[in-house]
This record gives C-alpha cells, structure tokens and sequence, in this order.
C-alpha cells in the first residue's frame, strides 16, 4: 500500500508540471539568495576579524597592568625581548611580535591630526600578519626617515607619497619632542582604529626617539588557535594584562550578534515564501482532485493514509527545490568566495566603516542543514489548511459533484 501510495504522491506533485516547476524554481532561487547573503555577511565578519588580528592584537595581546587606562610611557613591558623568547619556545604560539606605541600630534603644512605613531619590524610584521598585504600606495619600506600612513590618516592630513609630515609627543622623559618623517607607503588595513590614526616606523628609530630601551614595549601582540592559551598566559605571568582579540575589540561579537539576528529575519521571511508558495499550489492541487479524495475515501481510504500522501507531495516539491537551490546557493558561494563582490563605487563609505571594496563570502555546512530543516518544515505545515478540506469534507456529496 505505502509503495502505491508514493507512486501516487510523485505522479500528483506534478500533475500540473508548470505550477509545479514555477514553486520549486521560487524556492531554489529564494534558498541560493539567502544562502549568498548569509555567506557575504558572515565573510565581511570573519574578515574584519582576520585583519585586525593580523594589524594589531593577534589572538591575545599582552600589556603592562596599567598601561590600556593610562596609556603612560611609563607602563611597558619590562623585559620584552627575554619574554618573546619565552613566548617562542611554547608550541602553541604559532607568532608574536613587539610594537611600540605612543599617542601625539601629526601635522602637515595644511592640516594636523591626533595619531598613534607605532613602532614595528617590518620581518616581524610580515610573519605575524602579512603586513605587505595591507600596503595600498607606494613601498613597503621603513628608512630613517620613513613612515607608512593609513589611509584614513592620510586623507585627513592629505598626505600623499612623498609628504612631510612633523609627530609630536611626550618622550620617556617629560619633554616634548618631534620628529620629520616622510610618507612611504599608504596601508588599508581595513581596521578601522589603525587607518585612522596609525603612523607605522621603524621600531629601533621610534625607541630612541621615546628615550625608551630597546628591551621595553608596550605590546606582545600572540598569533594562536588555542582556545585555553590565554589562561594558561595568565597563570604563567600575572603580572602582565592579558587580553583576549574580543576583549579587545567588543564590536566584533556586538556585529556578530546583529548579523544573526539580520540573518534570522532574512531567513524567516525567506520561509514564509516557501511556505506561501507550497500551502498555494497544494490547495489548488487538492480542490482539482477533491472529487478523486472523495472516491478514496468511499472505497475504504483511510484518511491517516491520504494524509501521508499530502504529505510527501508536499515533500517532494519541497526537497527537490532545496536540492536545485542548494546546487545553486554553493555555486554562488563559491563564486563569491573565489572572486568577491565588487563594490569599488562605495569603496570610500566602505573604507570609514573598516570595510574593503571588495566583499569575500565564506562557506558554513550549516547554512544547507538548517535551510534544509525549514525547508521539510514549511512543507509540512504548509499543507495542514488543505487537509482541513479534505478531512471535513461530505464524501457522499463530492463523488456527486462532476470537478
């Protein structure tokens, strides 16, 4: 009985071909644009994430206790190049590297700007994070006289290649001091702090300028995917302030969260169409054939078994457009993964909110399983009001009635 009924449940979901093909070609295109759109999202995430990690805090930073609320040159790290090698020698650390930071005044011949003048080994940079990636105009190099601007900086300044620019801050000793420096290179880091504010220079040039030692610094910044090493960092130096990338940066789980809740919202409304679209055609399908339900259930049909027949049309409109849409939605993840969205024409708005014109997706299994539960949902409840018709239905007078 069940091997008939599913011929019967196969041959009727596409007994009207056409209104069959139109609900799952709007589910498959519904299901690879949500899809497409969760990849985008969640990509714009995990590269901001990727790049401020790679520009600035690693996975977990270390600090003098004081220094992240007094910012005082006072506050580094004493001993830093001894507690590198420490920090080399523990195989869950996969990179590390040392900077130099101090706040003060940039200025060019026609605007000034408050900046962060950071000091950097350019080897150091490049193993850590791939610095020479973020170069956007000119040379990844750092003379005795040379500077890498961010861009949001440099716009500010309007700075080009070439330009002075004259830094001023308080050294280790309490005097004001200045240094002129040349622009080298101009980075997009795509982090939002750094683009704005970042003066990049030569570690050794910035320690003597600061009167600071060389064995001093006020970052560690840690590359590492274990999720307990900031722990065992904790134990292992309790004197230092060890910080998490999201302790750091608490926006990036904050967007996180509204990219879901975004998401959610999207996906909902995305399962009401397949719920519309699959509830529209069955109904139909079920008043075409009202008087052929009567006749079953006259002969002795139980209604348990007309149900689960409903059931599986619905079911395999259902499943076939989820796989159409699922062909779809990967190839269009790969697509965008691969080659990006381009987005150059609002490349500058894009740039003040940390963003690069460029676009990249990324691929999460669960994107297709939890599509594909609500999917199989949406057809199921979509045909509970068609069955209404049917179970209340006069079985007498609807064999009468010539559909």
């Amino acid at each position: 009985m069940y091997k008939i009924i599913f011929k019967l449940a196969f041959k009727n979901a596409f007994l009207r071909l056409s209104r069959t093909i139109l609900v799952i070609m709007m589910i498959a295109v519904s299901m690879s644009m949500m899809v497409s759109i969760e990849g985008l999202y969640d990509g714009v995430i995990l590269s901001m994430a990727d790049k401020t990690k790679r520009s600035d805090c690693g996975e977990i930073s270390l600090y003098s206790k004081d220094y992240r609320t007094s910012k005082a040159l006072s506050d580094t790290i004493k001993n830093a190049i001894t507690l590198q090698k420490e920090l080399q020698k523990n195989p869950d650390i996969q990179a590390s590297v040392l900077r130099l930071k101090a706040d003060g005044l940039s200025a060019t011949a026609r605007k000034s700007a408050f900046s962060t003048i950071i000091g950097i080994n350019l080897l150091q940079e490049e193993h850590f994070g791939e610095f020479s990636k973020f170069l956007k105009e000119g040379k990844l190099t750092l003379d005795k006289r040379g500077v890498l601007i961010g861009s949001e900086l440099a716009k500010t300044l309007k700075a080009k290649l070439g330009s002075k620019i004259i830094f001023s801050t308080q050294d280790a000793t309490g005097e004001i001091n200045d240094m002129l420096l040349r622009v080298r290179g101009i980075v997009q880091t795509n982090n939002i702090a750094l683009d704005g504010t970042a003066l990049f220079v030569n570690k050794e040039k910035l320690h003597n300028f600061l009167m600071i030692p060389s064995s001093q610094t006020t970052q560690i910044a840690i590359r590492s995917d274990v999720v307990t090493l900031q722990k065992q960092l904790q134990e292992d130096y309790p004197t230092l302030d060890v910080k998490s990338f999201l302790e750091l940066y608490p926006m990036i789980p904050q967007m996180q969260d509204m990219m879901v809740i975004f998401n959610t919202m999207t996906f909902f409304i995305v399962m009401s169409v397949v719920f519309i679209g699959i509830m529209g055609v069955m109904y139909v399908s079920i008043l075409d054939r009202i008087r052929e339900f009567g006749i079953m259930r006259s002969i002795g049909m139980s209604y348990k078994l007309i149900r689960f027949q409903i059931f599986l049309e619905a079911l395999f409109v259902g499943v076939i457009g989820y796989i159409l849409g699922a062909i779809l939605g990967y190839f269009a993840l790969v697509y965008l993964q691969t080659y990006g969205l381009d987005l150059s024409e609002f490349a500058d708005g894009l740039a003040s909110f940390g963003q690069s014109s460029t676009v990249f997706a990324t691929i999460k299994s669960n994107y297709f399983t939890s599509t594909f539960a609500a999917i199989v949902i949406a057809s199921l409840l979509s045909v509970l009001l068609p069955l209404r018709k049917i179970k209340h239905m006069n079985t007498i007078e609807v064999t009468k009635v010539d559909i």
